[in-house]
């Protein structure tokens, strides 16, 4: 077994990964952004180095930097988690080539085949897997595309090869739509997996997502841990997960656990992955492979018994499963709730800001996975999750109504949160009923019951600031390894704003930079006719230049926030004065984006 595993993450999977680690006796190493200097995942390593700028390009997704800093600490493995470079098939190759140092997860030449989309269609084809119709090969042509839309009938839908849990794909419904859906995928797939290759398949209207967990050694043992329901969906994230699925009954559960089991024995795949399949109609067809653990693994776990990630770092240590596929028993019901900073009465838009209260639930059937706690900082240079709520039961009824408990009992204030949307869920017949489909958050949920439930359930106490404590702990950092240092009787405050009376001039939106700006000061009054970002993020691209016509829901940007792109729209029409940002800008809620005069 490992001595010291470096885990290339942050946040609850980082936590999850060193707390595999801990009961196997390895030691821990944590890499941090300027961002996350005192992140959760960094108290609960056993050492951790700061790997850069708060901009995931320049810190978590420096391969370089992160290999060096395993080499520097000892450490003999390299964990990914989930996201970041967790399916990046470069990544898990120049770890493999690193001296002395072991990829915990698939070999990087079963993560390029199955991580490609088009690639992985076809090794599922060849080992009589279902898929959905489509092409195999990578598409770049309009005219090609119209073509495939043509052949197959719309809608169809273009997406990222690198892509998942969305991003990157796009539904186009005629012909007419082609070519912006075509440049927006490329797009969207550069940006997030550094890949513009995009494919072409049918779009199934109304179906459900299941996904099967899947384990395998280096010694031909392949083992499923049962399949995942995770149907219920807003813009293809997934937001509530459970195991196993309502929809299924045995003989088709049966058929697509074998099914998955069958692809990536096919494929030459070691370690743990998801295969992800869509049902409609009693028929299964295969959309992806997830080469990593998912964050849904949780329920899995809850339901099986087996301990997922504690599997992967035997398997990358060369041990063989020690259990057969009759010896998986699914036992109970598990849900899982992503508990987000997010606010479901404005399309769920990220709401980073303060921990001002944190106080989760506990007591029997409650798992939760999380790296914060109150007085901490969501900040927007990430996603935007917060936790993960577990709950477990006899059967999906008994989980359901703990679930009501657990999510009664979770109070969180400062940021707005899912848990309104989660509470109201659970008194929504299509969902108790088990009758969701992927489209039914998106086309039938009406807006005013999730106004209705963030006024109900939701945080009167949005943005101002954590109490401080009498003591102040701080990081230090000497030759990039981070030291924590307290403080006895706190640090010197400064006064917010340049204010020597101390007021803070603290607004209520919770929605501040987590760079070094000026505090508490009042922001420039914004321009007229200016359109102004509504949330911290990143300019993906423009749309619109000085001089042009815009009409009333217009796209004239889209910003990127929390892992999620955000098209920005006109609310009237005019034409652009002015354009003060451009691609790759950061911007601050409230900074001007585009000004119109009309």
């Amino acid at each position: 077994m490992f001595g010291k595993v470096l885990v290339a993450n942050r946040g609850e999977i980082a936590v999850r990964v060193m707390a595999a680690c801990e009961e196997l006796g390895i030691e821990t190493v944590a890499v941090y952004s300027d961002a996350d200097r005192s992140a959760g995942h960094v108290e609960y390593a056993d050492e951790a180095y700061n790997v850069g700028p708060a901009p995931a390009s320049e810190s978590y997704l420096d391969q370089a930097e992160i290999v060096d800093v395993a080499r520097r600490a000892g450490a003999d493995a390299i964990h990914p988690g989930y996201g970041f470079l967790a399916e990046n098939a470069e990544f898990a190759a120049r770890v493999e080539a690193a001296d002395g140092i072991t990829w915990v997860g698939p070999p990087s030449d079963a993560m390029e085949t199955l991580g490609e989309k088009t690639k992985a269609r076809t090794v599922m084809q060849e080992a009589g897997v279902p898929v959905v119709p489509g092409t195999t090969d990578p598409v770049d042509d309009p005219e090609e595309v119209r073509e495939l839309g043509a052949e197959y009938g719309y809608p169809i839908a273009i997406k990222a090869e690198g892509g998942g849990g969305g991003r990157g794909m796009k539904i186009v419904r005629d012909e007419a739509e082609v070519e912006e859906a075509l440049e927006s995928a490329k797009r969207e797939g550069e940006a997030y997996f550094d890949n513009d290759s995009v494919y072409v398949e049918k779009y199934l209207e109304a179906p459900k997502h299941i996904e099967v967990q899947v384990l395998a050694d280096e010694h031909g043992n392949v083992r499923h841990l049962g399949e995942r329901d995770c149907s219920l969906q807003r813009r293809h994230q997934k937001v509530i997960e459970e195991a196993p699925s309502p929809a299924l009954d045995d003989d088709l559960r049966e058929e697509i656990g074998e099914a998955a089991r069958q692809g990536v024995g096919e494929a030459g795949y070691t370690n743990a992955g998801t295969v992800e399949f869509l049902v409609e109609d009693g028929e299964f067809y295969f959309m992806e492979v997830n080469t990593r653990i998912q964050v849904e693994h949780t329920v899995s776990e809850e339901v099986t018994g087996i301990d997922i990630v504690r599997w992967q770092l035997r398997v990358a240590a060369g041990e063989e499963l020690d259990f057969a596929q009759d010896d998986v028993e699914i036992e109970g019901h598990a849900v899982e709730y992503r508990i987000n900073a997010e606010n479901p009465a404005e399309d769920f838009a990220p709401t980073p800001g303060p921990l001002t209260t944190y106080n989760p639930p506990s007591s029997i059937g409650v798992r939760l996975d999380h790296a914060v706690a109150q007085g901490d900082e969501i900040g927007g240079d990430y996603d935007s999750m917060i936790a993960k709520l577990i709950v477990t039961g006899e059967d999906r009824a008994h989980c359901l109504e703990r679930s009501k408990r657990a999510l009664d009992h979770f109070t969180v204030a400062g940021v707005h949160t899912t848990i309104p949307f989660h509470r109201l869920m659970l008194d929504d017949e299509t969902f108790v009923a088990g009758e969701h489909t992927t489209k039914y958050l998106d086309q039938e949920l009406d807006d005013a019951d999730l106004d209705s439930a963030v006024e109900r359930w939701g945080t009167d106490a949005v943005g101002g600031d954590a109490a401080s404590a009498s003591t102040d702990e701080i990081a230090v950092e000497v030759d990039g390894k981070r030291f924590d240092v307290v403080v006895e009787d706190g640090l010197p405050r400064a006064p917010r704003g340049g204010d020597a009376g101390g007021s803070s001039g603290t607004g209520s939106s919770g929605g501040g930079s987590t760079g070094g700006g000026s505090g508490g000061s009042t922001p420039d009054v914004a321009a007229a006719g200016a359109i102004t970002a509504e949330m911290q993020g990143t300019v993906l691209s423009v749309a619109v230049e000085p001089g042009d016509e815009v009409a009333a829901g217009d796209t004239v940007c889209v910003l990127e926030a929390m892992k999620m792109e955000n098209d920005v729209v006109a609310s009237t029409g005019g034409t652009v004065a002015s354009v003060p940002v451009t691609d790759g800008d950061s911007v601050d809620m409230g900074d001007t984006l585009v000004v119109l005069e009309e």
